[in-house]
């Protein structure tokens, strides 16, 4: 039983360490509230959607990341195929890269594209 705590203990502490260690800059004020403010369902599970609109607005993302010209449809905030409604984790990884969900299909260039 002690072998199994200290194992559990160990997981969580490297977790936690291996997050800290990988914050964005982007989201200094989120760490110093602390993690639950946005793992809002649990430390063992990705922030909800709603976590991530409690600061982030959609339609300014969108607006950020619109396109012109033949590129106009290319935009992750705003897709052919998911409108506004992607989910945020489906593309966006705090404490550990992502590939755009787009680029599962497509060979869109997103210079800006934050983890």
């Amino acid at each position: 039983m002690k072998s199994l705590t200290a194992l559990l203990l160990g997981l969580v502490l490297s977790t936690s360490a291996y997050a800290q260690q990988n914050q964005q800059p982007h989201h200094e004020m989120a760490y110093e509230s602390g993690c639950e403010s946005c793992h809002d369902q649990g430390m063992d599970r990705f922030p909800s959607d709603q976590a991530c609109l409690q600061c982030h607005d959609v339609d300014d993302l969108a607006e950020q990341t619109a396109r012109e010209g033949e590129d106009a449809k290319q935009n992750p905030h705003d897709s052919m195929h998911y409108g506004k409604e992607a989910p945020c984790q489906d593309c966006h990884g705090e404490h550990s890269p992502k590939k755009a969900l787009c680029q599962e299909c497509h060979n869109f260039n997103y210079p800006k594209f934050n983890d």
